[in-house]
Parts: structure tokens; sequence; C-alpha cells
């Protein structure tokens, strides 16, 4: 597995969450809210709001995480330790969404940091 094709999959993964997210939003807030301007604010509850936080998680993630995947693979830094981060902080998040999803505080808390954690080791392993 190379570092692009985590950083596909990473991309993969929130992009099916915001699918799931939306389909829970437009159950409990209907499609003429979905279609509308959305001037008057509304949110969403239990298993669809915590969609929601981990969808808004999930992008923030991003942010950090594909900077330094692509500052890697830019300068062809791609070993063992970078792969071996990367994959940490992939399996982190694909075990953060549903821990979440389901409101499994400790072991989101567990992931979230150990996914975080990898994100920087990769920061180092660039500079």
């Amino acid at each position: 597995m190379t570092l692009s094709t985590i950083l596909a999959l990473y991309g993969l993964l929130t992009a099916i969450t915001l699918v799931l997210q939306a389909t829970g939003a437009m159950q409990a807030l209907g499609m003429g809210y979905l279609l509308s301007s959305r001037d008057e604010e509304r949110t969403v509850a239990g298993m669809t709001g915590r969609l929601a936080r981990a969808l808004d998680n999930s992008v923030v993630a991003m942010a950090l995480f594909a900077p330094a995947v692509i500052l890697l693979i830019v300068l062809d830094r791609e070993m063992n330790q970078t792969l071996l981060a990367a994959q940490i902080f992939l399996v982190a998040r694909v075990i953060y969404v549903p821990a979440y999803i389901f409101g499994i505080i400790g072991l989101r808390t567990a992931v979230w940091t150990a996914g975080f954690i990898a994100t920087c080791i990769l920061y180092f392993l660039a500079l």
C-alpha cells in the first residue's frame, strides 16, 4: 500500500460519511428544508447529529493529514515509517467514525488520539 492509496481510501471514507450524514439529515429534516436556502437553522440530534459531528471532524482530520501525505510524496520520503504512520491514521479513522456514530466515547477518544499522533509523526518525518 502506498501513501497515495491511503489518502485516497481516507477520501472515500469521508465521502461515505458524507452520504450517510446527508441521508440521515434528509430523514430528520426533510427534503424541503435541505433544498431551501436554510435561512432558518435547524439541528439534528441522536445518531444523525453524531454523524454530522463525525463528518466535521473527518474534514478537519483530512485538512491535517492530506498536506502531510502530499509533502512526503513530493519530497520522495515514502518509507516504512511513513507508511506505518499513515496506516495507523487510516485504521484509527475507520474505527473513529462508527465509534462516534454509536457513541462509544472511550474508544472514540482513543482512536482520535492515535490518528492525531500518527498525523503529527508524518509531519516530523517530512522535516
